[in-house]
């Protein structure tokens, strides 16, 4: 009688389970990840992987989504994309790793998206040859990694045996781990180090200037739940396309003012200091505000005239275009006669009696009243181009938006909040409004579908602020809906159709539903 066969040990190629293999590729982006950011604290931050694929996205996300992330998260879109991006990555990175169990497929696509974010890398507006090098050395190390968690084996051997013990994985995975967080945790500690430039801003002496007028009480009745009239910088909103804060010093600060001139002025704060300098106060808003949003804000500035310093270099007749130029390769495009016709455009330094906070564009930005800050209020500015429109284009006019964009009359109640609930009798509604560069006229205020009636208006600083209001309501019990208007200073009303803020500024009328009770 033939003797029972004896089971034979399975030693052909495994590979790891499909969970496992997850952790392996989220420790492999980690990996590629850490020690990209770490290398690239000796080239420019800016070289990072995870900072090149952020500021792609934002490049090319379509202006629907802009606007719909800034309207949901404000001056936190910044914090919403790093979170959007770690969850793809990691979904990106358990795909790597599962398809790395059985051939090399997913170290070949690691070698596909690091080439994609070497090009993105090349493409970046101040990238040299070496921002490729972050990304290389990156990708080499997390395909190392993958190897070694997926496999057991840093190379691929065709017909080796596939498979790592259990403790095996968990002692390198742990070990991986460390060295990831160690990378990337050193280079943020680097680039922090090697960047603060809080230092130096706190040695900043603002120069002696002209001061702006006081603001008068009447200009700004004390009222709870109504917006200050000057904002506070923590307060103060920030859209912009920096992903990382730029880190320069006063010191290598530099301005060049060339093109279409008679002769190109360069200018340190040395030169700078030279000049008289003015403190003006002006409403800034961003053309991604909402109707009734908050992405609006009025802060004392301190700098010099924009215009002066543009006549030193003698602009010629012909042009019409102001393109400034950011550190990190942002541009705008201002009108060149918005800077020139007399108002306060300003070359800042200063803001609310302190040096620029780092987040508004320290050491020097544009403020411009009456425009769009996407157009005029550049931040770590250094290049000024006099040119012309049908020459040159700037970052959000390439992107679909438009090249001029005056500031659209807007105005907005503060109190009551949204959906309050009220005492009926005598209610107290209050906001502000804003027309920069043409000033507030009128607000009126309607409640449901009754006649518009006047508004008090506070005493009015200058065309280029904003302007508070109040209004006494005889409120009766009910659900109500508040709307305001304002009209300008040329007489014009605030536009009634509601529209996005794409290509050139939202429109329509601020409401608030409330129940009086």
């Amino acid at each position: 009688m033939p003797e029972p066969a004896v089971p034979q040990r399975d030693t052909s190629p495994r590979s790891i389970r499909w969970p496992r293999a997850a952790v392996a590729g989220l420790l492999a982006a980690a990996m590629a990840l850490g020690v990209g950011h770490l290398v690239a604290v000796l080239i420019d931050p800016m070289s990072s992987p995870f900072f090149v694929l952020g500021a792609t996205m934002v490049d090319h996300t379509p202006h629907q989504l802009k606007d719909a992330a800034i309207r949901r998260f404000g001056s936190h879109d910044k914090q919403a994309l790093f979170t959007a991006m770690a969850a793809v990555m990691a979904l990106g990175a358990s795909i790597v790793a599962v398809l790395e169990r059985r051939r090399p497929l997913g170290s070949a696509l690691l070698v596909a998206l690091g080439g994609v974010t070497v090009a993105a890398a090349l493409q970046r507006p101040t990238a040299t040859p070496w921002f490729a090098v972050p990304t290389v050395a990156g990708v080499v190390s997390g395909i190392v990694v993958l190897r070694i968690l997926v496999t057991g084996t840093p190379i691929h051997r065709s017909g080796s045996a596939v498979g790592v013990s259990r403790r095996r994985f968990l002692i390198s995975a742990a070990s991986v781990g460390a060295l990831a967080a160690g990378a990337g945790g050193a280079g943020h500690i680097l680039a922090t180090r090697l960047r603060d430039i809080g230092v130096d801003r706190a040695r900043f002496l603002l120069p002696a200037a002209t001061p702006a007028s006081p603001v008068s009480p009447q200009a700004q009745p004390r009222i709870d739940g109504l917006s200050s009239f000057i904002t506070p910088d923590p307060r103060f909103y920030r859209v912009d396309t920096a992903l990382q804060l730029p880190a320069l010093s006063s010191a290598d600060w530099r301005l060049r003012i060339h093109g279409m001139v008679d002769r190109t002025v360069e200018l340190d704060f040395d030169r700078l200091r030279e000049r008289s300098a003015v403190e003006r106060v002006v409403t800034l808003t961003c053309v991604s505000n909402e109707v009734g949003g908050d992405l609006v804000g009025t802060a004392r500035w301190l700098g010099y005239p924009l215009a002066e310093l543009l006549a030193e270099a003698g602009p010629h007749p012909d042009a019409d275009m102001l393109l400034s130029r950011s550190i990190d390769g942002f541009t705008a495009g201002t009108p060149l006669s918005a800077v020139t016709d007399g108002r306060d455009a300003l070359l800042a330094v200063g803001m609310n009696g302190e040096p620029l906070p780092i987040e508004h564009g320290y050491p020097a930005r544009l403020i411009v009243p009456g425009l769009y800050g996407y157009v005029s209020a550049t931040k770590w500015v250094v290049d000024l181009e006099v040119t012309r429109f049908d020459r040159s284009s700037a970052y959000w006019t390439d992107r679909g938006w438009s090249a001029r964009a005056p500031i659209k009359t807007a105005s907005r109640i503060d109190v009551p909040r949204a959906f309050a609930t009220v005492a009926a009798g005598d209610v107290l509604v209050a906001g502000v409004a804003w027309a920069q560069h043409r000033g507030i006229a009128q607000v009126e205020v309607q409640v449901d579908d009754g006649p518009w009636q006047a508004a008090e208006l506070a005493a009015e600083y200058s065309i280029d602020t904003w302007r508070q209001w109040t209004w006494r309501w005889r409120a009766v019990t009910g659900t109500h809906t508040l709307r305001v208007r304002a009209t300008d200073g040329t007489g014009a009303v605030q536009d009634q159709a509601r529209t996005t803020p794409f290509p050139n500024g939202a429109t329509g009328r601020h409401n608030r539903v409330v129940t009086v009770g």
